[in-house]
């Protein structure tokens, strides 16, 4: 049997379950032997038989007893093929829409979604915060989830009376094709910045990952690309579709002007082939506005005029731990953030700087068992546009807290002291940025955003930034 034929019968035969997880089969099933970052599915091929596999699905060379063996070039990619078969290829039902890059993919994928459905008409969504699928709004556990998952999800939105979906694309998730089986009316691309060198190693690898998604676009599709990143040249030479540039304050096919903006929230004009609309919007910084072209982007390529892009993407109120606010009635304010980046990170506090007549608190970490690189960077970043820091945990995970710690006060150039303050414990330096607190001052409390716990060594703990700053507040009232 070729693989086509599987696909076939799979699509025909919806008893016909696929696997790529060895303990998972059960008689009859379909084994897809994927080789990942940390096991490789062909160790297990013998177990999977032995549970009962009735099709092994491999990309290298085998021989096993009970099972027919269909040889693929790439199993990661026929994973997500017969994902879609066996869910009735839902992807081909949906108009289906993709961000990546290092920092914005959320905020987009929040706007495109708060802009259909200022249509009145659903889309789901799946990234780093949540997958929403009509049927059901769960908590995220990564940004992309496998192709499995993904395919039961959209068949979850095509039953849901959805018509659109918008995802988030990590570079993790396109080098490992989980998007298999999906063609992307638009793509977007944000940026790209230093972060997850400790799984592509280079930058150059990191970059090839983003670009697979541009590389399979269709002629017919349209490619979104920031004319503010300079990475986004080689996306366009990697790419057949339509490509919509956008940029603020400069020539592009989207562009944007500010108008206005305070603490309060953005108003800005959007132009796009001769038209202009205002979009007001409570987002700060001009990394939304950013964002929020790229997002209109998308939603441009799919088929929606400007004034109906530009009217729903004034809709969104809050992208969860995107500077977040800390509702109360005090003098100073305090905002959460998502920033685990250098880039991220000075995107934030330069947006803030301006807008805070008085000091800039800022409290952030880094995580742990994840790109080091960045350490120092954010450290010097703190230095340059905070008015006081306090250096704490994020997610340490299997890394000892100190020693991330040491690594980023490495990139403090001068450690005052009377500006910086080492405190290990997250709820006491969040306690201590809000005792330092003053009329007027803007608390930040970076790197964990929309995150609901905290990782240390293997235990997993309940902790919001926010829930743990007005637990502090309402002690000082």
């Amino acid at each position: 049997m070729s693989f086509d034929e599987l696909l076939q019968l799979v699509f025909r035969e919806k008893w016909l379950h696929v696997c790529s997880d060895s303990r998972l089969v059960k008689p009859g099933n379909i084994f897809v032997a994927v080789t990942g970052t940390s096991f490789d599915g062909h160790d297990f091929i013998d177990k999977a038989v032995a549970s009962g596999a009735k099709f092994v699905v491999a990309e290298k060379p085998c021989r096993c007893n009970g099972a027919q063996v269909i040889m693929v070039e790439d199993s990661a990619r026929a994973a997500g093929l017969l994902a879609q078969a066996y869910r009735g290829n839902p992807a081909s039902k949906l108009v289906n829409l993709a961000v990546t890059g290092t920092n914005g993919k959320t905020t987009v994928g929040f706007l495109v979604q708060a802009m259909v459905k200022s249509t009145g008409q659903k889309c789901g969504l799946i990234g780093t915060v949540t997958y929403d699928t009509g049927e059901q709004l769960i908590e995220a556990n990564m940004t992309t989830p496998d192709s499995a998952d993904i395919a039961r999800m959209q068949q979850e939105m095509v039953k849901a009376g959805a018509r659109y979906m918008v995802i988030e694309a990590s570079s993790h998730a396109l080098s490992q094709n989980r998007l298999s089986g999906i063609n992307f009316k638009s793509a977007a691309f944000t940026n790209l910045t230093g972060d997850h060198l400790n799984y592509h190693k280079t930058e150059k690898d990191y970059l090839a990952a983003k670009a697979i998604l541009f590389e399979e676009l269709a002629a017919d599709a349209a490619a979104i690309l920031n004319k503010d990143a300079p990475h986004s040249q080689e996306l366009a030479k990697k790419t057949k579709a339509k490509i919509l540039w956008y940029a603020i304050d400069k020539q592009a096919d989207i562009a944007a002007h500010i108008e206005s903006m305070d603490i309060k929230g953005t108003v800005f004009a959007i132009e796009y082939n001769g038209g202009r609309q205002i979009v007001q919007t409570p987002l700060l910084g001009r990394h939304n506005i950013s964002n929020h072209l790229a997002a209109a982007g998308l939603c441009l390529g799919a088929g929606f005029d400007l004034k109906t892009v530009a009217d729903g993407l004034s809709t969104l109120k809050l992208v969860p731990g995107r500077l977040d606010k800390v509702e109360w009635d005090g003098q100073f304010s305090i905002l959460v953030d998502y920033a685990h980046t250098d880039d991220a990170l000075k995107n934030v506090l330069t947006t803030l700087k301006p807008l805070c007549k008085g000091k800039l608190i800022l409290v952030f970490g880094c995580g742990g068992d994840r790109d080091r690189t960045k350490r120092p960077r954010m450290a010097g970043v703190a230095e340059q546009l905070a008015d006081f820091i306090i250096v704490t945990s994020d997610n340490p995970r299997m890394e000892r807290p100190d020693a991330i710690i040491e690594e980023i006060i490495t990139g403090f150039k001068n450690p005052r002291a009377d500006t910086i303050r080492i405190e290990p414990d997250r709820k006491k330096a969040i306690k201590s940025a809000i005792e330092k607190a003053c009329k007027n001052d803007i608390i930040l409390i970076a790197g964990k955003g929309h995150e609901t716990y905290q990782i240390i060594g293997k235990e997993k703990t309940d902790f919001n930034d926010k829930q743990i700053a007005l637990e502090y507040l309402k002690k000082i009232r």
